[in-house]
């Protein structure tokens, strides 16, 4: 069909005036047809999306739309959390657990005698990772601050416990409610002795008597083990392996209510550096857990990591 423009004199000057006004209504009805099926496809904007893009009403897009919302109000209330708990600026948001985890050895100068060869659990103190995340481990249990199981959680920040039952025995409803929120309980002995004095029976005693704990209290055995003092020798690793432990975790640093420590004479974080602090108060540090959690977030904040969850590297 030809479409007729306000120029074209030829056509217009061989056309009666009645046959043009039919025609004209023809065209207005096909025109109006065109229009509504335009808005019905652009969903009322009267603009098509570009080639391979969807409409915003398409499903697609509305969860895409939904998932950005969701990030919004996620955000908003970590800020809130943040400003609520004197943070100096909001804890950055960690990368997605890998997919494939990485290959933990032992570090260099941690090793045992015949520590390959026998698979004896390894010994380190960075997870392989070029992520800008740390992980914060929490030892033995003496401190049971209210205070630092909502800040955590207000925060969203992950951590792994590692518990000494003569410290935890005066409350393990305590424990149960850290565990509630997500935190793995892992095995720290059960009197906190140096390990590297004991014969190999007495440090099975130790740990595998603190898995049977950590079992009948809280349901699991865990796989993860730190040697009271970060001290051990084969022994202690061949009693670790026997009682079931996978993984030696130490630490890179070490963060109090008022500073920092540091293994690496730098003073530097690495990527999947794992970072240890105590369960402690006011009786033996300069201040609380919640102002050793804020100290911790706003070092590794302003140098731009984040915090993750180190069981999901394991």
């Amino acid at each position: 069909m030809r479409v007729v423009v306000q120029n074209d004199k030829s056509w217009a000057k061989g056309v009666a005036l009645g046959a043009w006004g039919s025609a004209r209504l023809g065209l207005t009805v096909l025109a109006l047809a065109a229009i509504a099926s335009g808005c019905a496809q652009t969903g009322g904007t009267g603009t098509r999306p570009a080639a391979g893009q969807q409409p915003l009403d398409a499903p697609p897009a509305r969860a895409l739309d939904h998932y950005a919302t969701k990030l919004r109000a996620s955000y908003a209330v970590r800020a809130a959390a943040a400003r609520r708990w004197g943070l100096e600026k909001v804890p950055l948001t960690p990368p997605a657990p890998p997919a494939r985890k990485p290959r933990i050895t032992t570090r260099e100068g941690f090793e045992v005698e015949d520590h390959r060869a026998l698979r004896l659990p390894p010994v380190f103190t960075t997870v392989p990772t070029s992520k800008k995340v740390v992980f914060l481990t929490v030892d033995d249990g003496a401190e049971k601050d209210p205070a630092f199981l909502r800040m955590t959680r207000e925060l969203g920040i992950p951590y792994t416990a590692f518990l000494s039952d003569y410290l935890i025995k005066e409350d393990y409803g305590y424990f149960r409610r850290m565990q509630a929120t997500g935190v793995t309980l892992n095995n720290h002995t059960l009197h906190h002795p140096y390990l590297p004095a004991l014969s190999y029976a007495r440090q099975k005693r130790e740990i595998c008597g603190m898995q049977d704990v950590l079992a009948e209290r809280y349901g699991r055995r865990p796989v993860l083990f730190r040697p009271p003092y970060g001290s051990y020798d084969r022994a202690t690793l061949h009693a670790a392996k026997a009682c079931g432990i996978r993984y030696v975790p130490l630490w890179n640093e070490e963060v109090f209510a008022d500073r920092w420590e540091y293994r690496e004479g730098d003073r530097e974080l690495r990527p999947g550096d794992i970072v240890l602090t105590h369960f402690r108060g006011p009786a033996h540090w300069k201040g609380s857990m919640p102002d050793m959690v804020r100290r911790f977030l706003d070092r590794v904040t302003a140098a731009g990591y984040a915090v993750g969850r180190l069981e999901d590297y394991l």
